[in-house]
């Protein structure tokens, strides 16, 4: 928006046309993306066979009343006088949409006229050019225009936008307005609390980033919220995106803003809870076009009333948009895409914003918005960014999928497995990271792709999971190849099946910093907190921080008479002395039950380690209750295992570290008075982690502590913040390692410790 007699709203030519002219139904049958680098590409390789003096990505905008329009066309050739509309695609060109065709001429007659007004044109060629990735041929379609019936079609799409402009005109005033006056949701800020406030409002004023090391119950989520808000108006902020590793996170966020709501009932703000498609999906056992689901037919005819009821009622969980959503008859998932155009405060997992195809960073380059990210629980984004930017090919899920493959497919996955096996042929031992991906391979994996693509095109009705698990599988493989560098690894691990051999290749990103930099530079202001992120060189090198991020340890509100830590400094936890640690791990935790009996949780290395310990305790210690965590608990086995923590209860549940109960659960009080940590929490010695430590060595000079030290004790300070959860709590740690006397191990425990030995048997 920009300023004047009167406010001008400013639209992108692609948003305002997906706004004006899409229409019928959704369909998302098989029509399989390039990604953006393949879409770079294509748009390269047509613009390269233009002839001389043929202008690629030119800027164009246009006024219509207080509308101001903007965007770029792909490509203008003079000689021709055609401007081009440039598309690319994989597979059957007769496999488009019509209404995505429908579109796309929309967007062309935009550009279109926008052109005539620069060059004072009257009459020009419009072409839509749709580029096949893989056979690399272009299918053009063409119309001419007279510039008169150009300009009509653009005022009459402006004209459409126009109501919807001036609400949204509207609504950002009042809700700038009544920002601007909003107060703290509670009568004071909690100790802690104001300093994190005054450090995210100072980052989001000088457009940089922030690391937040903030203890638990300090009211953190509302304390990074409120005052992004309080910028809105001033920063002229148009978002919010508040991003979480977990579903409990996102409810924290949605109760922050409940809270805010309540203390400011006449607030005009549109929060949106973003859900994963699965869970949001009405009819799992149906495709997801028109002739399948009802909830897909028609969608666009019904999405603008869907749309205008959903921001009316401006708190959107997910319960409220399902509801909307089911009542206009569209589907829960897709409408809450559209809505994250529209709404002001955005909550979803990391994925929607770090992911490589990631729909709320997508939307703020394309409409250049000013956005702001808060980033809960950071400590997670190394590992959950890992993943993200890895793939894996499962050579024996392969192989059974090739049993029932269609046999027009024979040719290029039989390919395949011959430079599978060629790859792992000469390879001796169980493992190996190879400095790049072969070329016969990804070539193989290529052309099998294509032919996947291809058949998939032609069969649009065709069912097999397994071929298309595969598919999904490879092209995210391919994808990541393209891009393969230093950050990551290329690994071959096999294993023996009967009387054959199979392998995993695995594209396993290391270093997520690459990925990640735009990210943070695309965004407004970025503020990352959690309870766990020092040391700052560590996660600043890991997530590609801009180098003048600003740090705070947020000052905890509770002190050092709460929680009694004390290093068991005779007992290893390595993995040659496990045997002989078990009998005295086994006796510090009795006797100190029986000094002070209540809720313990015993947090170990592994299962196998914590299962030799549990039946050792069990053995000598018959008495004291015990409970624990076993493998693939589902959800009510978790909450079953946390029920055991009740404020009169006693006894010690084993748990393992990293796990489900070492972060993220609540027990204040009398649900918890104690923790032992038997173990540093270092990542496995393997082969994986060792290349791993040799490239962090090469990248930042410390491998062993970035590979190994850091993560490790990032985890122990996790659970043992378990333990003090309010200003009430009082606590004992047990830190069960010799390793834990060590100066710099103890540097990186949290600052309002008081550490001492724990006393002698």
């Amino acid at each position: 928006m920009a300023g004047g007699r009167r406010v001008k709203y400013t639209v992108a030519v692609r948003a305002l046309t997906e706004f004006t002219a899409r229409k019928g139904d959704l369909d998302l049958r098989f029509t399989p993306s390039p990604s953006a680098q393949e879409g770079i590409a294509g748009h390269g390789a047509v613009t390269a066979r233009r002839a001389a003096g043929y202008h690629a990505e030119v800027s164009l905008s246009g006024q219509y009343k207080h509308l101001l329009v903007r965007g770029r066309a792909d490509g203008y050739d003079p000689a021709l006088n055609q401007l081009e509309e440039i598309k690319t695609y994989k597979g059957k060109f007769d496999a488009i949409p019509d209404n995505h065709r429908h579109l796309h001429w929309a967007q062309a007659k935009m550009y279109g006229w926008l052109l005539c007004q620069k060059m004072g044109l009257s009459e020009l060629r419009l072409a839509l050019v749709y580029f096949e990735i893989g056979s690399q041929t272009e299918t053009v379609l063409v119309e001419e225009h007279a510039a008169a019936e150009l300009q009509r079609y653009f005022e009459e799409q402006c004209e459409r936008f126009l109501a919807w402009a001036d609400r949204e005109l509207a609504h950002r005033a009042a809700r700038d307005q009544a920002l601007a006056a909003l107060r703290f949701p509670h009568a004071a800020f909690r100790p802690g609390q104001r300093q994190l406030a005054e450090a995210a409002y100072r980052a989001a004023s000088s457009g940089r980033c922030l690391m937040a090391q903030a203890p638990t119950g300090i009211g953190k989520t509302v304390g990074t919220m409120f005052p992004l808000l309080k910028a809105c108006p001033t920063q002229e902020l148009d978002k919010i995106f508040f991003l979480t590793a977990k579903t409990s996170g996102r409810a924290l966020a949605l109760d922050a803003l409940g809270q805010i709501r309540r203390s400011a009932p006449a607030l005009p703000l549109r929060t949106l809870e973003l859900i994963a498609r699965d869970k949001a999906c009405e009819h799992p056992d149906k495709a997801c076009h028109g002739e399948s689901c009802p909830l897909a037919r028609g969608f666009y005819d019904r999405l603008p009333q869907a749309r205008q009821a959903a921001l009316a009622a401006g708190a959107l969980d997910r319960a409220a948009t399902r509801a909307v959503a089911l009542e206009h008859g569209v589907c829960p998932y897709y409408l809450g895409q559209e809505l994250a155009r529209w709404c002001d405060v955005v909550v979803g997992d990391y994925n929607y914003y770090f992911d490589s195809s990631a729909l709320l960073h997508g939307l703020t380059l394309d409409n250049q918005w000013h956005a702001a990210v808060l980033v809960d629980e950071a400590h997670n984004l190394i590992e959950r960014a890992r993943k993200m930017y890895s793939a894996e090919l499962d050579q024996a899920a392969f192989h059974f999928m090739r049993q029932s493959a269609p046999a027009a497919l024979k040719k290029s996955l039989d390919r395949l497995n011959r430079a599978w096996n060629a790859l792992h042929k000469e390879q001796g031992e169980p493992y190996r990271a190879y400095p790049e991906i072969p070329s016969k391979f990804a070539g193989a994996l290529q052309q099998a792709i294509s032919a996947v693509t291809d058949f998939l095109a032609e069969n649009p009705t065709y069912v097999n999971s397994g071929l298309q698990r595969f598919y999904f599988d490879a092209l995210h493989f391919s994808r990541l190849s393209e891009s393969f560098d230093t950050h990551s690894l290329f690994d071959v691990a096999k294993e023996q099946h009967g009387a054959h051999v199979r392998s995993t290749l695995c594209i396993r990103n290391i270093l997520p910093a690459p990925f990640l930099a735009p990210r943070f530079a695309t965004a407004r202001t970025t503020t990352l907190f959690s309870a766990t992120l020092s040391p700052w060189h560590f996660y600043r090198d890991m997530l590609g921080m801009p180098q003048d991020t600003a740090c705070i340890d947020v000052e905890s509100p509770f002190t050092a008479e709460q929680l009694t830590v004390r290093i068991a400094g005779r007992i290893s936890t390595r993995y040659r002395q496990r045997a002989q640690s078990l009998a005295p791990i086994a006796e510090l935790m009795a006797r100190q039950y029986r000094e002070r009996p209540g809720n313990y949780l015993a947090f170990l290395s592994s299962f196998d380690y914590l299962r030799d310990v549990a039946e050792l305790f069990r053995a000598r210690h018959p008495d004291i209750p015990t409970w624990e965590q076993s493998r693939r608990m589902d959800e009510q086995e978790r909450e079953q295992f946390l029920a055991r923590f009740t404020p009169e209860g006693c006894g010690i549940g084993f748990a393992v570290l990293g796990g489900a109960f070492a972060e993220g659960i609540d027990l204040p009080g009398e649900r918890l008075v104690g923790a032992f940590v038997a173990t540093l929490g270092l990542p496995q010695f393997n082969p994986v982690n060792e290349q791993i430590r040799e490239r962090m060595e090469a990248a930042f000079g410390a491998g062993h502590d970035y590979a190994y030290l850091y993560p490790g004790l990032q985890k122990v300070v996790q659970a043992a913040g378990r333990v003090i959860r309010t200003q009430s709590d009082r606590g004992v740690v047990y830190l069960i390692d010799d390793r834990f006397a060590r100066l710099n191990v103890r540097a990186l425990l949290p600052r309002w410790w008081k550490v001492e030995p724990a006393p002698e048997s």
